[in-house]
């Protein structure tokens, strides 16, 4: 692998909490940073490709903690909108649909996915993969792996998965469900297929049980069982509004049932969480247990804006997610952090604690989601740490004016471009507009030809 220096560049963010450096070199090697500082060009390896960084900020690569890729497949259908429907109608009209996807879908749409959160930024992605229709086989998550290393993505797969029938109260088809068996084998399987504990690694996979609502008390036990016999990271959908439900059958609110089956702790992180309650959000924070917060949906859900001051005062854990397609409609996770940001703005006249600051929450998006995927070698920018990073080039009228708060810009201002340069595991992977070892076009076109195999090119379902 080639040795990577970015040369005298303007700022370099090192992490949120720490102060920024100016005019200094970032040298990376063997897929981590080896050096940071001045003068680095005087002792570098040969054949080392030197970038100017003249009016560059660098930023850590930032964490996507919660997506589901499969759903870029089914974005922007006026049919589907969030509006004309509550959450219950609305999965039942886009299950079925989910339900029709092919294990070429599944492919092509991680490539979709990914190339989206690595033109903004994005240099680790946690994808929450639950849709498993039968007639697609049994490799979709191998095919998300053959994804992650053709686009060059640091890629964590939450294998998830679906037990309870209709019959018994959930919303999933039928051609959807696995036993539990079926799902706890095949989650062994991706995790001695794939899962790399060591540092700077590539792959990783947790079990990620879809949501209580739609599983069996049993899958969730059998899921604490095998993440904890493997070390591997628990995943779910908590908070999203289905504690009336869960209490009517359980006797207890999710985070309580959650806890009672060990589906919490250090090791554990919840998507979602606006409906928690502060009591619930101390019984977390106790535990460990931390929270993947997607802003992008609560606009169409409409019910409470997360309370995020809260959760960071009591110290929940906290990362930030894209969440899926179909209801974000993008794969942009730089957007989510100023959404994020001023979502919170707009509630803040409401709460008891204070919005926190801008550069909080690009910590929630780089080391924030580093500590979700149980990580200590990404999300920042230090010596030892994976060589994971994107640069925007400043010497632009977009950024006139903001220009002395390197910290805050993306939080506050908004980029509303793609990057300049992408580098992940010390490789560049997008630059310039371009993905360099990669034809878009072509990609493109597989993607679009896979698409239009299951649903038509003229729009309805």
């Amino acid at each position: 692998m080639t040795a990577l220096l970015l040369r005298n560049c303007d700022a370099i963010v090192t992490s949120a909490s720490d102060p920024v450096l100016h005019g200094q070199d970032i040298l990376c090697d063997n897929g981590a940073i080896t050096a940071i500082g001045p003068d680095l060009d005087r002792d570098i390896p040969a054949g080392t490709d030197i970038i100017s960084g003249a009016g560059l900020f660098i930023y850590p690569g930032l964490v996507n903690t919660h997506h589901h890729f499969f759903q870029c497949f089914v974005r922007n259908r006026a049919e589907l909108d969030w509006t004309r429907y509550s959450v219950i109608e609305w999965l039942d009209r886009i299950y079925p649909v989910f339900s029709r996807l092919t294990e070429e879908c599944f492919y092509h749409s991680s490539i979709v996915a990914m190339a989206e959160l690595i033109k903004h930024g994005c240099t680790t992605a946690f994808d929450h993969q639950y849709c498993f229709p039968k007639h697609a086989g049994s490799r979709i998550i191998d095919r998300q792996f053959e994804a992650a290393e053709l686009m060059g993505m640091r890629f964590h797969a939450g294998r998830g998965g679906n037990t309870l029938p209709r019959s018994e109260g959930s919303t999933i088809p039928d051609a959807m469900l696995e036993t539990t068996d079926a799902f706890i084998a095949d989650c062994a399987r991706v995790i001695e297929a794939y899962h790399d504990p060591d540092p700077l690694a590539m792959r990783q996979v947790a079990v990620a049980p879809c949501q209580p609502v739609n599983c069996y008390r049993e899958t969730f036990v059998e899921s604490v069982a095998l993440a904890r016999d493997k070390g591997v990271i628990l995943h779910s959908h908590v908070g999203e509004g289905e504690s009336p439900v869960i209490a009517q059958v359980h006797g207890m609110r999710t985070v309580d049932y959650c806890e009672s089956l060990g589906f919490a702790g250090p090791d554990t992180f919840y998507a979602h969480g606006w409906e928690l309650t502060h009591d619930e959000l101390r019984k977390m924070a106790a535990s460990g247990t931390g929270v993947s917060h997607c802003s992008e949906p609560v606009y169409l859900v409409g019910a409470e804006v997360t309370d995020i001051p809260a959760m960071d005062a009591l110290g929940v854990r906290l990362g930030l997610g894209c969440d899926g397609a179909a209801s974000n409609d993008n794969s942009n996770l730089m957007h989510c952090v100023h959404s994020s940001y001023m979502l919170q703005c707009l509630a803040a006249r409401t709460r008891d604690d204070p919005v926190p600051a801008p550069a909080a929450f690009l910590s929630y998006a780089t080391e924030g989601g580093a500590s979700l995927l149980g990580r200590t070698d990404i999300g920042a920018l230090q010596p030892g740490r994976a060589a994971d990073l994107f640069a925007i080039d400043t010497r632009k009228l977009d950024y006139v004016g903001t220009r002395h708060d390197p910290i805050s810009l993306i939080a506050k201002v908004g980029i509303g471009a793609a990057v300049d340069l992408t580098v992940i595991n010390g490789r560049i992977v997008w630059r310039n507009g371009a993905f360099p070892h990669l034809d878009e076009g072509a990609l493109f076109a597989a993607a679009e030809d896979t698409l239009h195999t299951i649903l038509p090119k003229t729009g309805g379902l």
